[in-house]
């Protein structure tokens, strides 16, 4: 059960700052004057990953446990359909969201700001799945 509520908790943090990030942070990108934004970039980049690291690596630590070991009363696809949705998570965020945040980092440039936000909405929808699950997980295992 702890292990459950671990993961849920990792997941409903991650959503909830998803969501933050996606309506409201990466929006006012476009609003940071241009003398400032190398610096804003950094900035943002040093701080979300004090929030988002140790989240997505509890999350992605308890989504493979719970796939190689369910919980009694967890079906087995539930873990794994958690862990794929984390795996496709971490390689959005490796493979397009990081290199967009590295080429803000040399100064706003407005077709990689729109490319962040408009390939942002794929984490967001993987996000609110994986608290669905995640919430769903938890209810078999109260169950149990």
């Amino acid at each position: 059960m702890t292990l459950l509520l671990i993961h849920a908790a990792a997941t409903l943090l991650m959503l909830g700052v998803i969501l933050i990030v996606q309506r409201v942070h990466y929006p006012l990108f476009r609003y940071v004057r241009t003398a400032d934004y190398e610096a804003f970039q950094a900035a943002h980049m040093r701080r979300i990953t004090w929030i988002v690291g140790p989240a997505m690596t509890t999350e992605l630590v308890t989504a493979g446990w719970i796939a190689w070991t369910p919980p009694p009363g967890l079906p087995p696809w539930m873990g794994w359909t958690g862990l794929g949705l984390v795996a496709f998570i971490w390689i959005t965020t490796g493979l397009v969201q990081v290199p967009l945040h590295r080429r803000l980092a040399d100064g706003f440039d407005a077709a990689a700001h729109r490319r962040l936000v408009a390939t942002n909405w794929w984490r967001t929808g993987a996000w609110a799945l994986r608290a669905g699950l995640a919430l769903w997980m938890l209810g078999q295992g109260l169950g149990h």
